[in-house]
């Protein structure tokens, strides 16, 4: 991956491995492998898994200053739609499972998670907000026979 001079640009790298397996890279080096195939995601999974990552990191961040959960869950799920010949994601949904220990601290940190989940939602998750924004995604095709 090559360095740029745009601090608001991010990017990843995606090459195939095998057929219908990939991995993708950043540019700090950290690798997710996924594609179609046993035990791997897939790439409507890591969608999800983007969508509640992005609020994880909201929610715990924050709430982790004051205590450390004794569970952090987060369920994303959605449906597959078909219109049109076309496929698309419906009904995006998270299910927040968070707990702390019945101490101050504890329930310090469990009275910010309603409110942080909701500022992730409005204001913060990058993912989630451009989802629902529903930016459009340009391509470029470079073919080669070599």
């Amino acid at each position: 991956m090559s360095e740029n001079d745009d601090p608001a640009l991010r990017s990843v790298e995606l090459t195939r491995t095998a057929t219908a397996r990939y991995t993708v890279r950043n540019a700090a080096g950290a690798e997710i492998e996924f594609g179609h195939g046993e035990g791997l995601l897939g790439p409507v999974e890591l969608l999800l898994a983007a969508i509640a990552g992005c609020s994880a990191i909201d929610v715990d961040t924050v709430t982790a200053r004051s205590c450390e959960p004794t569970r952090f869950r987060i369920d994303a799920s959605g449906h597959k739609v078909v219109e049109d010949g076309a496929n698309r994601m419906d009904g995006l949904h998270l299910s927040f499972n968070v707990a702390f220990p019945d101490t101050e601290d504890g329930r310090k940190a469990a009275g910010m998670v309603d409110r942080l989940a909701a500022l992730s939602h409005d204001k913060y998750c990058t993912v989630s907000r451009t989802v629902e924004r529903g930016t459009a995604v340009s391509r470029e095709v470079n073919v080669a026979v070599e």
